[in-house]
């Protein structure tokens, strides 16, 4: 008996599966004895072997029963008429063609699931985003995604997944009604994230497959896992995703499941392969759709767009779609050019490791924090500005910028910014390096700037070098960084036929509004 762990939400509602293969079947079998109203569309209901006692099975889904009480139906408006959840569950690849003949029937305040994982070769959208173009209703649209094996959920073994919508209201409305005490739903927001994984994953699943298929052992198999995760994360990354979603249930979880477990598709289409059996013959034997093949097009596509390498993708693809050899990918893999594992720079990993320090001292007890103090302008905020300061937090724990204020800039200097000095510090405030922001008035306020905040440590760019030894009279360490050469903000202003300042440095503190004298 499955419960519903939702104590405020004992109203019935009435669902319309779209789709009867395996994870419809095993979706609609478990809302159903979740005490749910349970109706499921189909072209094609011959995988379904009803049963002389009113239940019936489905032939992927073996001593499974599937209660007599769920609904068929192959009218698209009689399976979306007055239902309060639509699930789409067809194949990626025949989505856009379902939710068209369907959107006539799906109303505002459906809420329209998706379970099918994919990205259309055609548009590189994906399967939500296919959805919203077909849909002539206003209806919510909530991805479910994660480790969930069909095969697992039929049985009502513990199971975790994530419903992810940029509308939370709506993903909390399904992490509701799906949560049993046998799956255990999230929410999330970042549903384009969620996506990407979805879709890729499959990629490097077939990658994984292909690996033992060749004869390969578990060595091999957790590295295709880590870097094909690194590989999505970086894609996802650039098309604006949220880092920790790689790193979660929707990411590295149905990776896992799907490179590694006896049920997936992809894992046996890519076994497979590597044992030298042609592609077609592959998928034929799998009997079901290997999505990971069908991913493959959008996957070349989207590296191509957003200029990400893609290795083991790109092995895939050539493999699937252009005969390449597995053995001779393989050899090519292992073979490419040496390279860091991640590409942290120098003073990322100071700065990392600055931090997890101040962290360990605190959790000790400790109170040596060290303080660290920098001075500029910071107009048109750019990444030779992050970097110095990116640098000077890796110098101690905590770190103080000094910004420039309107007036001082216009009375002193003579100069203009672009940004007022509210939105420069705004900006500025923004960045994770950066702890306090306080604004410079004059010219003299930096020594007792040292004593009032208790500098341990004064940053500035290189060209300024010995400008500021005075400094060190007041107790204070004065460390001169290398400036980033090639950016500057007079720079950018000349480029953009901004008026600009006349006297500005060139250095990524090129506004500093210091007078050494002082």
């Amino acid at each position: 008996m499955l419960y519903n762990l939702n104590e405020g939400n004992k109203k019935m509602k009435k669902i319309g599966v779209l789709g009867s293969g395996t994870w419809g079947m095993a979706l609609a079998r478990m809302l159903y004895r979740l005490g749910n109203e349970v109706q499921v569309w189909s072209v094609d209901f011959s995988d379904i072997i009803q049963q002389s006692d009113g239940t019936s099975m489905h032939k992927n889904l073996p001593n499974i029963i599937i209660p007599k009480g769920i609904e068929y139906t192959d009218s698209l408006k009689e399976l979306c008429n007055d239902k309060d959840i639509i699930l789409v569950v067809v194949a990626s690849m025949y989505v856009r063609e379902t939710i068209r003949k369907a959107s006539s029937f799906i109303k505002d305040d459906q809420i329209v699931v998706d379970f099918a994982k994919g990205i259309e070769s055609e548009t590189q959208k994906t399967m939500s985003e296919v959805i919203r173009d077909e849909l002539k209703s206003d209806s919510k649209i909530v991805v479910m995604s994660g480790p969930s094996h069909a095969e697992e959920v039929a049985k009502d073994l513990p199971t975790t997944i994530v419903a992810a919508s940029d509308d939370i209201v709506a993903a909390k409305t399904i992490q509701n009604i799906f949560s049993s005490d046998t799956l255990r739903v999230y929410t999330n927001m970042d549903i384009k994230g969620v996506e990407i994984c979805g879709a890729l994953k499959n990629i490097v699943a077939l990658a994984a497959g292909i690996s033992a298929g060749l004869g390969y052992g578990d060595n091999a198999k957790a590295a295709i896992i880590t870097r094909g995760m690194s590989e999505i994360a970086s894609l996802g990354e650039k098309m604006g995703c949220v880092k920790e979603t790689f790193s979660g249930l929707a990411g590295i979880g149905d990776m896992i499941v799907t490179a590694t477990s006896v049920h997936s598709r992809n894992n046996k289409c890519g076994f497979m392969i590597g044992q030298g059996i042609p592609v077609k013959t592959a998928i034929e034997k799998v009997g079901m759709v290997v999505e990971g093949i069908y991913a493959l097009p959008a996957a070349i596509k989207l590296a191509e767009l957003y200029h990400v390498e893609m290795p083991i993708i790109r092995a895939v693809n050539d493999i699937i779609n252009n005969k390449a050899n597995p053995l001779a990918i393989s050899v090519q893999l292992m073979g490419r050019d040496k390279k860091p594992e991640n590409n942290i720079g120098v003073y990322d990993a100071r700065y990392e490791k600055a931090i997890i320090n101040n962290i360990r001292e605190i959790g000790r007890g400790g109170n040596n924090m060290k303080r660290v103090i920098t001075y500029g302008t910071f107009d048109l905020l750019h990444y030779g500005h992050i970097n110095l300061l990116k640098r000077a937090k890796a110098l101690g724990d905590y770190l103080i910028v000094v910004i420039s204020t309107d007036e001082f800039n216009w009375n002193e200097k003579h100069k203009k910014c672009y940004f007022s000095y509210e939105q420069r510090k705004a900006l500025v405030e923004a960045l994770r390096y950066v702890d306090l922001v306080i604004p410079e008035e004059s010219w003299n306020q930096k020594r007792s700037d040292m004593h009032e905040y208790h500098v341990d440590t004064f940053v500035i760019g290189d060209d300024w070098q010995g400008k500021f030894d005075f400094l060190k009279e007041e107790g204070v360490e004065v460390v001169y960084l290398p400036r980033t050469p090639e950016i500057s903000s007079s720079q950018i202003k000349k480029d953009l036929n901004v008026s600009g300042d006349v006297g500005e440095s060139k250095t990524e503190h090129s506004d500093i509004n210091t007078d050494p004298k002082k």
